[in-house]
């Protein structure tokens, strides 16, 4: 069986894979991907004699489904291989391959039969240079579209090769149709497109097949631009000889009237996650004086919290508001990061204000501490003045463009979260489930972030940082993801719920390997 994505696992833009295509082009890279296809859809279709349908493009990837075609025959299958391009017009591999397909007693049709009765379907229209890319997919193919969807709907299992027709393999954006497939099987490495914005509704459960090509060893420097984020190990387990100093000191600079709960929100996060102590620091006149849920938590007026000496970290933003006071203290934190060297996390109305005020923007950019930015689409949106619609478009290229103008960490928040640090290859993250779409996830995002760095994170190591980033946007994830497997939602899952999941599955994670360790991460420079 092809490979699943794991943590690690290289992520190509088309012009990338394109570039080792090149490279390898004296190699049967078709028939090795056709046949990889083929014993995936076996798999998947069961004992041979099944019917299977396929559907093969005007391009390399219905090269690839004549390949597939040929081998299901050969083992029994009932094949029936729709195709309405122009044979003479096919890419030469694409044309050799439908010459063994025909030499091999196949036949194609040009109008899809309507059956019931087909135990696979496999998508082989367009590939990551196709529509979703090059064009929106219209007319005939369109209409095949929808006749695959309504295969998948009835429950018939749908194989995409390399990446659904329809989709755009780097941004993961839909325009027009798009099939929505229960499995793919993509080649030579996954493409970003797959995990974020549209992509993981129409890829369904994502395979691997690198055609025998070491992409790790074989390519040419700049080639790997960005990696799957996934489950990593946890912290090594503590000393016993240790105190609530050893482990961090979080502020938390939020909570104005109507707001406290999402401070106190990221307050509980960061204490559950192992912050040796929590302070939060709230706006509102009428603040309570105790956490009755967390009496644990330390409640403090904003600026007390400020002018503690022994902060290892600091966040600000949850549940802040725009007004002018919040506004000072988000200068307020900026100046105090500065002068303490401490890593500061700016999320929720913190980006607001800052994407609004030039002066601030200034003095983030001058800034030569650990700064993590955690905003969702719109938030970006306005840190780049432009609409959201722009940013969705391109989430990987708005995230970089984040970083690299700000000089900071950044995950931006979503389907498929894009994480980005200066200099470094950006991140996608495969954990995480539409039930995080509630009030709050937010806020319990920043407060796990600031936990892990608090608990002995040095504010000037920009990789020590980014791991506590990529570690906690997984984290918070898998959290919600394993509420929703112990029946709390997805629909009505709260953020609070996932505060106790993140917790579990981070003492399960607890080994002999140091999480935010030097080395993690070396192999992608």
């Amino acid at each position: 069986m092809p490979a699943r994505l794991t943590h690690g696992s290289p992520l190509y833009l088309t012009s990338d894979i394109r570039r080792i295509e090149a490279r390898h082009g004296h190699l049967p890279l078709m028939e090795r991907a056709g046949h990889a296809a083929a014993k995936l859809a076996r798999a998947l279709a069961g004992d041979g004699g099944q019917p299977v349908l396929i559907f093969a493009g005007p391009g390399n990837n219905g090269g690839d489904a004549f390949v597939a075609a040929r081998y299901l025959k050969q083992w029994f299958f009932a094949v029936t291989v729709v195709f309405a391009g122009e044979v003479h017009k096919l890419p030469a591999d694409a044309a050799a391959a439908h010459r063994a397909w025909l030499a091999a007693g196949g036949a194609t049709i040009d109008t899809p039969l309507r059956a019931s009765t087909w135990s696979l379907v496999i998508d082989g229209l367009f590939g990551i240079g196709g529509g979703g890319i090059a064009r929106p997919i219209e007319g005939r193919y369109a209409d095949w579209i929808a006749l695959i969807n309504a295969h998948q709907s009835s429950g018939a299992p749908v194989l995409a090769l390399d990446i659904p027709s329809g989709l755009n393999a780097d941004t993961g954006a839909v325009h027009g149709s798009c099939v929505r497939a229960t499995h793919t099987l993509t080649f030579i490495a996954a493409k970003p497109g797959l995990l974020t914005l549209d992509g993981p509704d129409h890829a369904g459960e994502i395979f691997v097949e690198d055609l025998a090509l070491d992409t790790r060893e074989d390519t040419a420097p700049g080639d790997v631009r960005g990696y799957v984020l996934g489950a990593t190990s946890g912290l090594a387990p503590r000393r016993r000889n240790t105190h609530k100093g050893s482990h961090g000191s979080v502020g938390i600079i939020g909570g104005a009237h109507g707001m406290v709960g999402a401070a106190l929100l990221a307050g509980r996060a960061a204490l559950k996650l192992g912050a040796g102590r929590v302070y939060v620091g709230l706006l509102a006149r009428d603040a309570p004086l105790l956490d009755a849920q967390q009496p644990e938590l330390m409640l403090r007026d904003a600026g007390d919290v400020l002018k503690l000496d022994h902060l290892s970290c600091l966040a600000v933003g949850p549940g802040l508001g725009q007004s002018p006071e919040a506004a000072f203290y988000v200068r307020c934190a900026l100046e105090c990061a500065q002068a303490r060297g401490l890593p500061l996390i700016i999320d929720a109305d913190g980006l607001n204000l800052i994407a609004r005020s030039a002066e601030l923007k200034n003095q983030l950019k001058q800034i030569v501490t650990e700064i993590l930015l955690t905003p969702h689409p719109a938030e970006a949106a306005r840190l780049l003045a432009c609409s959201t619609a722009q940013v969705q478009a391109d989430r990987i290229a708005a995230a970089t463009k984040l970083s690299v103008q700000f000089n900071c960490h950044v995950v931006l928040k979503g389907a498929g979260s894009v994480c980005a640090s200066p200099g470094r290859p950006w991140r996608v993250n495969l954990s995480g489930n539409p039930g995080m779409a509630a009030a709050g996830m937010g806020d319990v995002l920043t407060g796990i972030i600031a936990a892990l760095l608090a608990q002995g994170m040095p504010a000037q190591s920009a990789q020590l940082t980014q791991c506590a980033l990529d570690n906690a946007v997984w984290l918070h994830g898998a959290a919600a993801d394993a509420c929703v497997a112990s029946g709390l939602g997805p629909v009505g899952l709260t953020a609070g719920e996932t505060i106790d999941a993140a917790r579990r599955l981070y003492r399960a994670s607890t080994d002999a390997t140091v999480l935010h360790s030097p080395t993690a991460g070396a192999q992608h420079p």
